[in-house]
């Protein structure tokens, strides 16, 4: 039996209770012979009147409309407020959102869709961080696009800044960083400046590049991550370069934070190079 004819049934039971006829329709068939069938038949029809007004949406005026939408322009700025607070926002959303469905469409894009109170739907593709170029679904766009521009001597900083333009980013960002520019270009064997095609020697230390060549990485990776802040190092103050350690401790420490063992490393600025 269904529950919509269920609660009919109830409706009509608590009729003939008050009426006290429920003795008389107890012990007979409920067909078209029995006066109680026809008190069914009402109950049923009562019932699915009600159930069809409650799921008939009110019919607002022109001016409550207009509120509405004037709310709605300012949500943006209500969402900015410090003083609304992180349960009031989610109150606020739980308010809006029915549900919120995320597909990953690419390792590095995020197609989302937005199911609003009332049935409404929004879909937008959202760019999430990945840890390698290779996984970024341009990359080989954006590659061929960085040697054909430094093939012209253009500088890594406007080279970043036009792809930046063009949808292009760095692995780890919402934008293109000179630095992954650079990785590229040296991977290639382009050089910007006649010093750069004699890599400098410099006795117990490494530079990035010859970092990067020992533990078989992008040099974007480690730029990107003294950058960021997570390598904590300081250009020599005569070279002006970045320069490690050359020693297993440097490398067995790059190593570990490559594996997520440790979250940072720090080394001091170099001395008597």
């Amino acid at each position: 039996m269904s529950k919509k004819r269920l609660l009919a049934i109830i409706v009509w039971f608590a009729a003939l209770a008050t009426t006290g006829a429920i003795a008389d329709v107890t012990h007979t068939p409920l067909d078209g012979a029995n006066p109680g069938a026809a008190t069914l038949r009402d109950a049923e029809e009562g019932f699915a009147r009600r159930q069809a007004e409650r799921s008939r949406p009110d019919a607002i005026s022109p001016d409550l409309r207009a509120a509405f939408l004037e709310t709605g322009r300012r949500l943006p700025a209500l969402w900015q407020d410090p003083t609304l607070g992180n349960e009031r926002r989610k109150a606020l959303l739980h308010c809006l959102i029915d549900k919120v469905v995320a597909n990953r469409c690419a390792p590095d894009r995020i197609q989302v869709r937005i199911v609003w109170r009332g049935g409404a739907t929004s879909e937008r593709e959202i760019e999430v961080p990945v840890g390698d170029l290779r996984r970024l679904s341009r990359a080989a766009e954006m590659e061929a696009r960085i040697l054909e521009m430094a093939g012209c001597a253009v500088p890594d900083d406007q080279i970043a800044a036009t792809l930046t333009a063009e949808g292009h980013r760095s692995p780890m960002r919402d934008h293109l960083l000179p630095s992954t520019v650079k990785g590229i270009r040296l991977r290639s064997g382009i050089m910007q400046k006649r010093s750069q095609s004699h890599p400098r020697n410099i006795p117990g230390h490494l530079t990035v590049p010859q970092l990067a060549d020992r533990l078989q990485i992008g040099c974007h990776w480690i730029y990107d991550r003294i950058h960021n802040g997570t390598i904590t190092v300081s250009r020599d103050p005569a070279t002006k370069l970045y320069l490690f350690p050359d020693t297993s401790e440097t490398l067995d420490g790059f190593r570990q934070l490559q594996a997520g063992e440790i979250q940072n490393l720090q080394f001091p600025i170099p001395t008597g190079c």
